[in-house]
Order: structure tokens, then C-alpha cells, then sequence
């Protein structure tokens, strides 16, 4: 990458942002959180590796941006990129002009804790700084390459052709890395079938084939799918009228308990984090052996499931928090899929380093990879391909009009 792109992902009352430059160990990045209270702060890394921990007290989205903007600016970042939860029906990264910049907005019934927060970042970074290319990158747009077998829902026509009640898919940028990176690294460049699966609080899977998404676990919304840390994922959607009718609850408790209370957190009565379940398994807390059990269960059944969408299965990639870090979660799921002819190496997949891509099979059978995501750098490389995509398209039409 020859400029420098800085990352933005707005939360309701969080920023993460990440400068990013050609190569990765001179990586910038941080978090501003718990903005508009009086703990609002700036942590991260900076120049060389070195902490940064900033006191910015009352701050708003706005002047955390001016903050984390005014430390950057002497490394020049050449355009902005934001990460957008929810694209519509937008296909791939787009420079933010009025009319994506609606787009977005008329998406917010479909991601109304997401898209919000990322429209007041937009708003700030482009008043902040006007002369700077900005672009959204969607975590829907990977998944846009669905069949419609995949992403419809079997409900009356009228909520998709109104409504735009469909599977939309989400987790796409990290889905695409690693599916691009895995399949390179299986010497099969964006060719052949591939199952993702992208585990930390929240998680998904996704099957990809010759490099295109066919089909994925979460769907109008990121509840849809496996477990996670605090969502149930797939539940019987008359758990709704269920709750309602025998307890009183009305949708928005019962919306805040299924994405919120419920997961591994509801399960186990204790924590959303699996490293704490695990060691709490292993002192014999049958509650957090069970959220272990269910979550590794209903993770394989989606792996199966979605295998149904490849002419083939060449291999399959972990990835995220859990995914990456965990031997015992990767195991325990390749164990529920005997019949997929997965043979996993005990001692590659325990030797395996935090943080390190490689295979952990035993050369025999679909591949068995662990690949570690970089969203923020998929991100910026999708920013930089749009920026230099209108720079040629200004470049031609200048020459067209000095040719004319």
C-alpha cells in the first residue's frame, strides 16, 4: 500500500481508529471510549509501539475525532475510510457523497444501533476535514454475491419488494480477508470452496466459493446465526409471543434479551468472555462446560449447514478472537464434523502461536487453517482501490475534455 488510509469504526459512545500504512508492524491504533461521560478516554499504541493512554473528559464523537485527528495529522493520512455495519443493498465500498451518505442513512431501520453512530463519525471526520477522500465500507457488501435461495426469507413477497426484509450478512470485511489471505496461503488464490468461521463476542460463518460469498449465518440483523458471547443467535422466532403471552415481556425487553443477556452469557450464568468459561469448565462449573458444549455445537452445525452452498469443501479458516486463540474451541468444533474427513493435528493446533496464521491438519482431507483477520487493513485497501478508482476516472475525464 503506497498511502497511509485512516480507519474509522463509530460506535453509539466508542471510536476504534487505526492508521494504516504499508507495513503492519508500524501500525497506529486505539480506542476512544465511553464518550460524553466524564471517564471518556484515548487508549492505544502509537509511533514505535509506545502506549498511549489520554484523558479527554466529556468529549462528544466530534471532539474525540478532533483529538485522535490533530495526533495523526503530521503522518499526512491520504483518505479516510469508515466502517459502515449495514449497506443496504450497496455492493461494494463507496466514495461518501450525499447521496451514499443517504443511502446510509435510509439503511438505519435495518442496523439502528449501528448505523447512527456511524453517520455522526462521517458527519464530524468530513467537517473536520473536507479535503480529505472519504469512503464507507459495508460489512453487508461482501455477502451481496448470495444467491437469493440464500438471503430470502420464506415470508410474504411484500416485506422483501417493501420492505427490504432479506439476509443481508454481516462480519463481511473480516469474512473476505480471510477467505483472500487463507486461500493464498493454500496455494488456490480465490479459487475453490471455503468454510470462514469468524468467532469472538460476536460471531459468524460464512461459505465462500472462488472467492465470492454464497452464503452466511447472520441475516437482517447480526442476532441471526451461531451463538455468541451475549447473542443467542438462531432461536424460534415464537420465543417472541412465548414471552409476551407467559411473562408480560414487551419486544423491546425481549429484543434486549436476545442480544444483550443470552449467548454464552446467558448460558452459563456467568461470563460472555470464553477464556473465563473455559477455566471455569475446567474447575468443574457444568453451567460454563454446557455454553462451551452449545457453542461449539451450534458453530458445526452451521459449518454443515452452509456447506450445502459449495460444489466442494477444500478447507476450513478460523479466525478472531476465539478463533484464533483458542486450540480447545477448535477442536472441540472440527470433532462434531467426523463425517467431513476434517483431520485436525492435535500438536499443530495446541502449538499453534497467538496471533500467528497456519495450518493445523494433518495433510490429509479438507485444510484446516487458522488465519488471523485484519479488518482495519481490508478496510483501508478497499478505501485506497475506490480513491484511486476516482482519480482515474477524473484523470480520463480531464483528458477527454482537453482531447474534445
Amino acid at each position: 500500500m503506497s498511502t497511509s488510509v485512516l480507519v474509522i469504526n463509530c460506535g453509539s459512545s466508542s471510536i476504534k481508529y487505526a492508521l494504516v500504512s504499508e507495513r503492519r508492524e508500524d501500525r497506529i491504533f486505539g480506542l476512544a471510549e465511553n464518550l460524553g461521560s466524564a471517564d471518556a478516554r484515548i487508549k492505544g499504541v502509537t509511533t514505535g509501539g509506545e502506549a498511549l493512554e489520554l484523558s479527554i473528559p466529556h468529549a462528544d464523537h466530534e471532539k474525540a475525532l478532533e483529538t485522535i485527528l490533530e495526533r495523526l495529522s503530521h503522518h499526512n493520512p491520504q483518505a479516510i475510510g469508515h466502517r459502515v455495519v449495514h449497506g443496504g443493498t450497496l455492493t461494494k465500498a463507496e466514495l461518501l457523497t450525499p447521496e451514499i451518505i443517504e443511502r446510509i442513512r435510509e439503511a438505519t431501520p435495518l442496523a439502528p444501533l449501528h448505523n447512527p453512530a456511524h453517520l455522526v463519525g462521517i458527519d464530524a471526520t468530513m467537517r473536520l476535514f473536507p479535503e480529505l477522500p472519504q469512503v464507507a465500507v459495508f460489512d453487508t457488501a461482501f455477502h451481496q454475491t448470495m444467491p437469493s435461495h440464500a438471503y430470502r426469507y420464506a415470508l410474504p413477497k411484500f416485506l422483501y419488494t417493501h420492505h427490504n426484509v432479506r439476509r443481508y450478512g454481516f462480519h463481511g470485511t473480516s469474512h473476505a480477508y480471510v477467505s483472500e489471505r487463507g486461500s493464498m496461503l493454500a496455494g488456490s488464490f480465490k479459487q475453490g470452496g471455503w468454510l470462514t468461521a469468524h468467532l469472538g463476542n460476536g460471531s459468524s460463518t460464512c461459505a465462500i466459493w472462488n472467492g465470492q460469498s454464497v452464503d452466511t449465518s447472520m441475516g437482517l440483523t447480526p442476532l441471526e446465526g451461531v451463538v455468541m458471547g451475549t447473542r443467542s443467535g438462531d432461536v424460534d422466532p415464537s420465543i417472541h409471543s412465548f414471552l409476551a403471552s407467559n411473562l408480560g415481556w414487551d419486544i423491546y425487553k425481549i429484543d434486549k434479551m436476545l442480544n444483550s443477556q443470552s449467548g454464552l452469557l446467558g448460558l452459563s450464568d456467568l461470563s460472555n468472555d470464553m477464556r473465563t468459561l473455559i477455566e471455569a469448565s475446567e474447575q468443574g462449573n457444568e453451567d460454563a462446560a454446557l455454553a462451551i458444549e452449545v457453542f461449539c455445537y451450534r458453530l458445526a452445525k452451521s459449518l454443515a449447514g452452509l456447506s450445502c452452498g459449495l460444489p466442494r469443501i477444500d478447507g476450513l479458516f478460523f479466525t478472531g478472537g476465539i478463533g484464533e486463540n483458542s486450540a480447545y474451541i477448535r477442536e472441540k468444533t472440527v470433532s462434531y464434523l467426523p463425517h467431513f474427513g476434517f483431520n485436525l493435528s492435535k500438536d499443530l493446533n495446541n502449538n499453534l502461536k497467538r496471533g500467528t496464521e497456519g495450518r493445523i491438519d494433518h495433510g490429509t482431507g479438507p485444510q484446516i487453517w487458522v488465519v488471523p483477520t485484519d479488518e482495519e487493513g481490508r478496510i483501508a485497501k478497499e478505501t485506497e482501490h475506490v480513491v484511486d478508482e476516482v482519480k482515474a476516472a477524473v484523470k480520463k475525464s480531464d483528458a477527454d475534455a482537453a482531447i474534445a
